[in-house]
C-alpha cells in the first residue's frame, strides 16, 4: 500500500522551508568565513610592529617632553609603502577614543622618530601609544598593540631626596659601605618607582631582591657636567606591610684608580648615595622614601675594590639579611646628609650594562711553574663566578690574563700595573657563591690559588659582561677563517663596548679612546643597534671639548688638557655624520653640530694659510714597522699629512651637516675653506705628477678617501697604492688610520681583487694572521704574538682591541654589498651591490635596519650565480646584479621583467642596475668562476 497522499502534502511545506532556513545559514556561514578569511588577508597584509619609543622598546624613565615613536610595517605582500599614520595616546592601556592626544591621519611615509605633541607630560607617568597604517596597495593595518614609556622626574623640584654618604670616616682601605632604610606601606600598591644615582657605583635591594639586572651602575658619564640617574619598576618588590631597602656603594669610575702614575680621585674623594622611591597606591595616594639622614650606614663584605685591580670580598664579614625588615641596625651609624648639586642629573636612554653569555672551563691544567689554571677558550670581559666549600677564613684568589706565554706559564706582563684579582674569604658554611660586583676583567685564563679542594670545572662559570644593545647585524661566509675574523669583531665589540666604547678591557687603561671608537663606529653600527649608547657618549665628547675646541684624547676626560691629536679628535665630526648615515636621525647633527664646528675651528687656528703642520698627533699608530730600519721599509707617514687630510675630511663632514641643517651661509664659508684646505696639501705633501711625500699606504688610502687630489690624479695615485701593497708582498703596512679605509678605496678605484687579496692574507701583516695564531678576540698590535709565540712589546699589547676591526664595515657594506643611499640615509633608500671575490665561494649579511629586516647572499655554485636579497616595507632599494646585461638575469627562476616590484634602471661596468620595492628576490645568472 502507498503513504496516504494528504501526509506527504502535509509534510512538503515544512520541508521545504528547513532546507531554505539551512541553505541561507549555510550561506550566511560561508559569506562569514569568507570575510573573515578576507579580513584575515587584509590583516596579514599590512601591520605595524617593533613600537620603539626613542628607540627603546616601552621604556620607563625618559625625561623627554617630546618623545619620539617608531614602528615597522610587516608584510606578506612585495612593493609596500607606507602613505599615512595615525598615532594616538592615552594614560590606559585600552586608550579610550582618541586618548589624550592624537596625531589625525598624517599623510606621510615617515616611520621613525615622529615626535609626541600633545599636552604637557606628567613627572613619573606611564603613557601608552599605538598607531595604525595606510599603505599604497590601499591597505589599512589595525590598530597595533599598545606600547608605553614611563616618564623620569621632568623637574629639579621633582627631586625630593637628598644626597648621603656614609656616617663614619672613610680613612684607611676605603670599604664599600652599606646603606639602609626600613618603612611600612599600608595599603595595595598600585606602582612603585625607584631613581637611583650615586657617586661611584651601586647595587640596591629591596626585601632582600636585588633591582634589576643592570651592573656597574649609573654609568660613566663627565659626572661633573652629567650625571645619570635610572629608574626601576619595583612594584613586585614592595609589599604591603613592613619594608626595607637596602644599597651598597662602590668606588667604580668616580673615584677608582684611573690611567696612570696612581691617578684617582678625579671626580671625588666621596661616594654617595641619591635615592628616591615613589609609591602609589590602588586608592590612587602616593608615598616618597626618599635619601635623607634618617638612613643608617656601615660596611659589609666588599673590603676593597677598584676597576683596575679588582675586588676582596670577605664573607665573615657580611650582614646577613641586613636589607630586609627587622634586621637588627642599632650598631649602625645614621648617614651623613650633603648638599651635593642635583643641576647634573639626566635620565638614561643608552643600554645599560648586563650579564650575558656563560662559559665553563674548556680544560683545567697545571703550567709548568705549577700554578692551577682555568681555559675557557674565549677572550672575554666580565668576571668568574666561584662556587667552594670550605673554613672559615680560607682566602681563594683569582688572577686573569689574556694569554699564556711560550712556555705555557700564567703571562700578566701586557696588563701593566692592573692586578686585575679577586679574592674571596670564605664564611665556612658550606657551599657559597662568590662574584664581584664593581670591578671587571679581560681574560682567557684564569690563575686559581687557595681553593679549598679540587677544582671542579663546573663551580667557576665566567660571565661576561656588556652593554645590552640589541644585536643587529650578521655575516657568515665559505672561508672559517673570514667567519672567525668576525667572530673575533664581534668580540671585541662585546669586551669594550662597557657603557663606553673602550680602547682596551684588561690593563690599566680602560679608557674612552676617541680615535679606537671613530674608526670603528661603522662596523659597530651594523654590528649592534648602537644609537643610544652613542648619543649618550657624544653628549660627553660635547661636554669635555677644550676650550679651544680641541677634542680631549679619552671621553670622558680623566687626561687632563690632553687632545687635538688628528684622527682622535676628529671624533667630534665623524661619529655624527656616520650616525645620521646609518640611522636617517637629524637630532645628533643638531645636538652635535656646535662641537664639530668648534673642533673645525680648532684646526683653523692652528693652521697657517690652512696648512695644519703643528701639535702632537699620534699619527698612523700602530703602522708596520721594522726593528732597526736601514732601508726605510718601515712604512711611515709624516704624522702633519695625516691631519691635512682629516682637516679636509671634518671640514667636509661640517658642510654635510650645515647642509642637511640647511645652514647655507656655513656651507659656503666652509666649501671655500675646504678648497684652500685640498690646496695646501698638494703643494706641500705631493709632487707634480700626483705621489705623496710619504709614498705609503696610509699616504695613499687618506688622499684618495677624503678626494685630496685632483679627480685626473686619483686614478694613479691608486695605481702607486697597489705597487706598494705588492712591493710588501701582498699586505698591508697601515695603523689605525689607515687601515679602516685600506679595501674601500681598493674597491672604489677597480682593485677590488687587490682588496680581497689583503682580506685573505694568514701571514704578518694581516687581518688573519691573529686568527692563525688562535686569537678569539682583535688585537691592538698586527703582531701581539710573534710567529714563534713571543710577545711585543707588553707596555703596548692588548688582545682585545677593536680597532683593526673596522675591516668589517667593508665585509658588509663591499663585499657583501648592504648599504644605505645618500638621498636615504638610515636604510629609507638602500643599494645592494656585493663584490664577488674569487676565493669565495658564498657570502651573506642581514641586518635589523630601524624598518625591519634587510639581507644579502650570494653564491657560486655551477656555474651560476645566486642573489637572495629581502627589502624591509616601507624602504625601497637598488641593486646592482654581477652580469653583462638583463637578459642574463632570472628573477624567482623567471625571465626578468621590469614592472612595480622590480626595475632595470641601466647597467654600468660589470653590473645591471635594478630598481626594488620591498620583498624576497632570489636572482639568478650566468656566472664564470675564473672572473
Amino acid at each position: 500500500m502507498g503513504r496516504p497522499k494528504t501526509a506527504t502534502c502535509a509534510l512538503a511545506p515544512s520541508l521545504i522551508h528547513h532546507s531554505i532556513r539551512l541553505l541561507t545559514m549555510k550561506r550566511l556561514l560561508l559569506l562569514s568565513a569568507a570575510m573573515e578569511i578576507s579580513m584575515s588577508m587584509a590583516v596579514a597584509q599590512v601591520q605595524v610592529q617593533q613600537l620603539t619609543t626613542e628607540n627603546l622598546t616601552n621604556p620607563i624613565g625618559l625625561d623627554n617632553t617630546q618623545p619620539r615613536f617608531s614602528w615597522q610595517l610587516q608584510s606578506n605582500k612585495r612593493n609596500v609603502l607606507q602613505t599615512a599614520y595615525e598615532i594616538k595616546v592615552g594614560t590606559d592601556a585600552k586608550i579610550k577614543g582618541n586618548g589624550i592626544w592624537t596625531s589625525g591621519k598624517v599623510s606621510s611615509d615617515q616611520s621613525l622618530l615622529i615626535p609626541y605633541n600633545g599636552s604637557s607630560l606628567t613627572s613619573g607617568k606611564r603613557y601608552y601609544w599605538q598607531v595604525r597604517v595606510w599603505d599604497n596597495q590601499g591597505n589599512t593595518s589595525p590598530w597595533s598593540t599598545p606600547a608605553y614609556w614611563q616618564t623620569a622626574l621632568l623637574q629639579p623640584t621633582d627631586w625630593k631626596a637628598s644626597w648621603i654618604t656614609q656616617g663614619f670616616d672613610d680613612n684607611g682601605p676605603r670599604v664599600s659601605p652599606l646603606f639602609r632604610k626600613e618603612f611600612t606601606s599600608g595599603k595595595k600598591v598600585s606602582r612603585a618607582t625607584a631613581y637611583i644615582t650615586a657617586h661611584g657605583m651601586y647595587e640596591a635591594q629591596i626585601n632582600g631582591k636585588r633591582v634589576g639586572d643592570a651592573y656597574l651602575t649609573p654609568g660613566w658619564t663627565s659626572y661633573n657636567k652629567r650625571l645619570q640617574y635610572q629608574v626601576y619598576d619595583v612594584t613586585g618588590l614592595v609589599q604591603q606591610g613592613n619594608n626595607a631597602i637596602g644599597v651598597t656603594l662602590g668606588n667604580g669610575w668616580y673615584r677608582s684608580y684611573l690611567a696612570w702614575s696612581n691617578s684617582k680621585d678625579h671626580y671625588g674623594t666621596d661616594v654617595a648615595l641619591l635615592l628616591q622611591l615613589d609609591i602609589t597606591y590602588t586608592d590612587g595616594t602616593t608615598q616618597s622614601v626618599v635619601s635623607d639622614e634618617s638612613w643608617k650606614s656601615s660596611t659589609g663584605s666588599i673590603r676593597y675594590s677598584e676597576v683596575y685591580h679588582g675586588e676582596t670580598v670577605d664573607a665573615r664579614l657580611d650582614k646577613k639579611g641586613w636589607s630586609t625588615a627587622g634586621f637588627n641596625d642599632r650598631d649602625w651609624i645614621p648617614a651623613r646628609k650633603e648638599n651635593y648639586t642635583k643641576s647634573t642629573l639626566l635620565a638614561t636612554y643608552n643600554e645599560p650594562v648586563k650579564k650575558h653569555e656563560t662559559f665553563k672551563p674548556l680544560r683545567v691544567f697545571k703550567t709548568p711553574q705549577g700554578e692551577q689554571v682555568l681555559d675557557y677558550g674565549q677572550n672575554l670581559v666580565g668576571w668568574v663566578v666561584v662556587k667552594a666549600s670550605g673554613k672559615s677564613g680560607d682566602s681563594i684568589t683569582l688572577s686573569h690574563a689574556e694569554v699564556m706565554e711560550k712556555n705555557g706559564n700564567f703571562y700578566t706582563e701586557n696588563l701593566r700595573a692592573a692586578k686585575a684579582e679577586n679574592t674571596y674569604v670564605l664564611k665556612g658554611e658550606g657551599e657559597e657563591t662568590f662574584e664581584p660586583h664593581f670591578t671587571w676583567q679581560g681574560f682567557r685564563y684564569v690563575r686559581v690559588k687557595g681553593y679549598p679542594g679540587t677544582i671542579n670545572p663546573d663551580n667557576f662559570t665566567a660571565v661576561a659582561l656588556y652593554s645590552d644593545m640589541k644585536p643587529t647585524g650578521t655575516f657568515t661566509s665559505s672561508n672559517p677563517l673570514l667567519n672567525q675574523l668576525q667572530h673575533n669583531i664581534e668580540w671585541g665589540l662585546k669586551g669594550n663596548f662597557l657603557d663606553v666604547p673602550t680602547d682596551c678591557p684588561q690593563r690599566d687603561e680602560r679608557l674612552g679612546w676617541t680615535g679606537d671608537a671613530q674608526v670603528f663606529f661603522r662596523t659597530a653600527s651594523f654590528l649592534r643597534g648602537v644609537g643610544n649608547f652613542f648619543d649618550k657618549w657624544m653628549k660627553d665628547v660635547a661636554a669635555d671639548q677644550l676650550p679651544t675646541g680641541a677634542v680631549p684624547h679619552v671621553i670622558p676626560n680623566v687626561l687632563g688638557k690632553q687632545g687635538g691629536s688628528a684622527g682622535w679628535s676628529d671624533v667630534a665630526t665623524i661619529i655624527p655624520w656616520e650616525m645620521y648615515l646609518a640611522y636617517g636621525d637629524k637630532k645628533i647633527l643638531e645636538q652635535q653640530y656646535p662641537s664639530m664646528k668648534a673642533w673645525v675651528g680648532y684646526m683653523s687656528s692652528q693652521s697657517t694659510e690652512q696648512l695644519w703642520n703643528k701639535g702632537g698627533h699620534f699619527g698612523d699608530w700602530l703602522f708596520y714597522s721594522v726593528n732597526d730600519d736601514r732601508d726605510g721599509h718601515s712604512a711611515i707617514t709624516n704624522k702633519y699629512l695625516i691631519a691635512q687630510c682629516f682637516y679636509a675630511y671634518s671640514t667636509q663632514l661640517l658642510i654635510n651637516a650645515a647642509t642637511v641643517l640647511g645652514n647655507t651661509q656655513d656651507v659656503a664659508t666652509y666649501t671655500t675653506q675646504l678648497n684652500n684646505i685640498k690646496e695646501a696639501f698638494r703643494k706641500e705633501y705631493t709632487t707634480p705628477n700626483g705621489a705623496t711625500t710619504s709614498n705609503t699606504q696610509t699616504s695613499y688610502v687618506l688622499a684618495l678617501q677624503f678626494d685630496m687630489l685632483p679627480e685626473a690624479q686619483r686614478q694613479q695615485a691608486a695605481d702607486r697604492l697597489v705597487k706598494n701593497i705588492k712591493q710588501y708582498g701582498n699586505h698591508l703596512t697601515t695603523g689605525f688610520l689607515g687601515t679602516p679605509y685600506l679595501c674601500h678605496v681598493l674597491s672604489r678605484f677597480g682593485y677590488t681583487d687587490i682588496a680581497y687579496s689583503l682580506l685573505l692574507q694568514e701571514t704578518y701583516p694581516s687581518w688573519l694572521y691573529p686568527v692563525k695564531m688562535g686569537a678569539t678576540t682583535i688585537w691592538e698590535r698586527w703582531d701581539g704574538m710573534k710567529p714563534d709565540s713571543t710577545f711585543q712589546t707588553p707596555s703596548m699589547n692588548s688582545f682585545n682591541h677593536y680597532a683593526y676591526g673596522a675591516i668589517g664595515d667593508w665585509m658588509y657594506r663591499v663585499m657583501v654589498g648592504i648599504d644605505t643611499d645618500d638621498d636615504g640615509v638610515g636604510y629609507k633608500k638602500i643599494t645592494i651591490k656585493p663584490h664577488i671575490g674569487q676565493k669565495i665561494t658564498n657570502a651573506g649579511a642581514a641586518y635589523d635596519t630601524r624598518y625591519g629586516k634587510l639581507s644579502s647572499a650570494w653564491k657560486v655554485e655551477n656555474g651560476k650565480l645566486l642573489l637572495d636579497v629581502e627589502i624591509p616595507a616601507n624602504t625601497t632599494a637598488t641593486i646592482y646584479i654581477p652580469a653583462n646585461n638583463a637578459g642574463d638575469i632570472l628573477e624567482s627562476d623567471r625571465p626578468l621583467v621590469s614592472g612595480n616590484e622590480l626595475q632595470v634602471a641601466g647597467t654600468e661596468p660589470g653590473y645591471v642596475k635594478l630598481k626594488a620595492g620591498s620583498g624576497i628576490y632570489r636572482f639568478s645568472t650566468k656566472w664564470d668562476s675564473k672572473k
